[in-house]
C-alpha cells in the first residue's frame, strides 16, 4: 500500500509490539547463522534439512505428483476459462497460479513427462540418470531440498514481508544502496537473506516485493541475478569438493570482493541495463524513499516500519498470505526446475556440448597462466546446468592453483538452471532465458580475471 495513503497511527504501543515481535522472530528464522555439524546456516533451512530427512522416501512421489497437477490444474483451467471467460472471477490468485501463457503450459508437460520418467525409470536412462533427473528429484536431490525450503521460507516469509522490516532497513540503507547498486535500500534484506540462507529464498523474496509493486523490473532483475548469492552453507560445500576446505577463509574472501565488483558493474550495463524502470500489472511504484524534514533516515524507517506493521489484519491473514506463497513455489517454480534442470544436465552429462561452449575460453585462460586450461575451460561454462558441477569437473585437476579459480568463480556466477535460474524463470521476476545466459557469461568475464589475481597471489 502507498505510504502516504495509510490511515494508521504509527506511533501506540501496539504498533510497535506488532512491528518488534513478528520482525525479531523472522530475523530469527532467516538471518541468525547457526553452526550446526560443522556448517553454517539459519534456521529455516535446518527446519527444511529436518522434514526432508524425515520424509526422504515420500518426497520423489509428492514433488512427481505436484509437478504433474501444475500441469493437469492448468491444463483444466483453460479449458474452463475457454467455456468461461468468468470463471476465475472471484479467485483471481487462482487465475494467476493455474492460468499460465501456452510457453509455460509446455514446459509443466515437459516437467510432468521428466518428472514420471525419472520417478518410475522409463525410457533412456540419460533422463533419469542419478547425474540428471536423478539429481534434480530423487532422494537427497535438488527438489526435495526445495520443497522444504519453500514450505518453510514460504509460510514464514509475511515475518520479513508484512510487518515493517523492509520499510526499516529502506530508509537506514538508501544512502548506500542508491550510488552503489541503484537499488532501494530494502534490498540489502534480499541478499543478507540469500548469504545466510539460500539463493533461492532471495530470489522468493524479491519476486513477492515486485509482484507487491516495491521493485521496478529493472530493480527486480537486478536483485534477483545479481543479489541472490549462494549461500555460505553451499560455498562450504564447494571447496571441500575441490579438496582445498582447508582454504575457506581465503576462497570466501576472494567471492566476496569479485562479487562485489560484479555488483558494482552488472547494473550499469545491458541486459540489467535495459530493463524498463516501469512496475509489475502497470501499477504505480509503492515505494516512497524520501526522508521528509525533520526525520533521519532510522527515525523515518522506523515510523515507517510501525505504520506497515500495524495495517496486519491477524494470524488467520499471515498464514493465508503464507501459503499462497508456498503455492506458488511449489507449482510454479517445481516444474520449471525439473523441465530446465533435467535438460542442461542431460546436455552436460551426454553430450559434448560445454566442451565446444568452453573452447573460446581456453586462449584467455592461457594468457592468464592458468594450468589445465583445457579441463579449466569445460568447467567454467558447466556451472551454468549446476552449481556443483564445475566443483565435479575440477576433481580431475591436479593444479590447486587451477581447482581453487574454478570453486570461485563457480560460486560467483549465481545463474545455474537446475536451481537459482529454474527458480528465477518460474519466477515473476522479468528475466528471459537469453537474459540468464548473457548474464552468466558476463559474471564469469568479470569475475575471472579479479579471481585469477587473487589467485596468483595466494599460490
Amino acid at each position: 500500500m502507498n505510504q502516504s495513503k495509510q490511515q494508521t497511527n504509527p506511533d501506540t504501543s501496539s504498533a510497535i509490539w506488532k512491528f518488534l515481535l513478528p520482525s525479531l522472530v523472522g530475523i530469527g528464522l532467516f538471518m541468525i547463522p547457526i553452526p550446526i555439524d560443522g556448517e553454517v546456516t539459519i534456521p529455516v533451512a535446518i527446519l527444511a534439512s529436518l522434514l526432508e530427512e524425515a520424509l526422504a522416501t515420500v518426497l520423489p512421489a509428492i514433488l512427481t505428483i505436484i509437478i504433474s497437477v501444475s500441469f493437469v490444474g492448468s491444463v483444466i483451467a483453460k479449458i474452463m476459462k475457454l467455456s468461461n471467460p468468468d470463471t476465475f472471477k472471484n479467485s483471481l490468485y487462482l487465475e494467476k497460479l493455474l492460468d499460465v501463457s501456452l510457453f509455460w503450459l509446455v514446459v509443466r508437460l515437459i516437467a510432468t513427462v521428466l518428472a514420471i520418467m525419472t520417478f518410475f525409470q522409463l525410457g533412456p536412462e540419460a533422463v533419469h540418470n542419478e547425474y540428471t533427473g536423478g539429481l534434480l528429484l530423487m532422494e537427497g536431490g535438488l527438489l526435495p531440498l526445495l520443497f522444504t525450503v519453500f514450505l518453510f521460507a514460504g509460510l514464514f516469509l509475511p515475518l520479513l514481508l508484512n510487518f515493517g522490516l523492509l520499510e526499516l532497513f529502506g530508509a537506514i540503507l538508501t544512502k548506500l544502496m542508491r550510488p552503489l547498486f541503484k537499488l532501494p535500500g530494502r534490498s540489502s534484506i534480499d541478499s543478507l537473506t540469500s548469504w545466510l540462507g539460500d539463493g533461492t529464498i532471495g530470489v522468493l523474496l524479491t519476486s513477492k516485493q515486485y509482484e507487491e509493486g516495491y521493485y521496478s523490473k529493472r530493480e527486480a532483475a537486478v536483485i534477483g541475478t545479481t543479489f541472490s548469492v549462494v549461500s555460505i552453507t553451499f560455498s562450504l560445500v564447494v571447496i571441500m569438493e575441490v579438496g582445498l576446505g582447508h582454504m575457506f577463509i581465503p576462497f570466501y574472501a576472494t567471492v566476496m570482493f569479485s562479487g562485489l565488483v560484479a555488483a558494482l558493474i552488472m547494473p550499469r550495463i545491458p541486459p540489467l541495463s535495459k530493463k524498463a524502470n516501469t512496475y509489475a500489472n502497470d501499477q504505480e511504484s509503492q515505494l516512497n524513499e524520501a526522508i521528509p524534514e525533520g526525520y533521519t533516515p532510522f527515525s523515518w524507517g522506523f515510523k515507517q516500519a510501525k505504520r506497515r506493521a500495524d495495517t496486519n489484519k491477524g494470524v488467520g491473514e499471515f498464514f493465508k498470505d503464507g501459503t499462497k506463497n508456498v503455492l506458488d513455489m511449489w507449482l510454479g517454480v517445481a516444474p520449471v526446475v525439473m523441465a530446465f534442470g533435467t535438460i542442461a544436465l542431460i546436455l552436460a552429462e551426454f553430450t559434448p556440448i560445454f566442451s565446444w561452449l568452453g573452447a573460446p575460453f581456453i586462449p584467455i585462460l592461457q594468457v592468464m597462466q592458468i594450468p589445465e586450461a583445457a579441463a579449466a575451460s569445460e568447467a567454467l561454462v558447466v556451472g551454468f546446468a549446476d552449481m556443483f558441477l564445475p566443483a565435479i569437473f575440477a576433481t580431475g585437476i591436479e593444479s590447486e592453483l587451477t581447482r581453487f579459480i574454478i570453486a570461485c568463480v563457480s560460486v560467483t556466477q549465481l545463474i545455474y538452471l537446475s536451481e537459482v535460474g529454474g527458480v528465477l524463470l518460474g519466477s515473476k521476476i522479468p528475466v528471459k532465458f537469453r537474459d540468464l545466459l548473457i548474464i552468466y557469461l558476463l559474471r564469469t568475464l568479470i569475475t575471472l580475471p579479479i579471481i585469477t589475481l587473487i589467485a596468483h597471489m595466494i599460490f
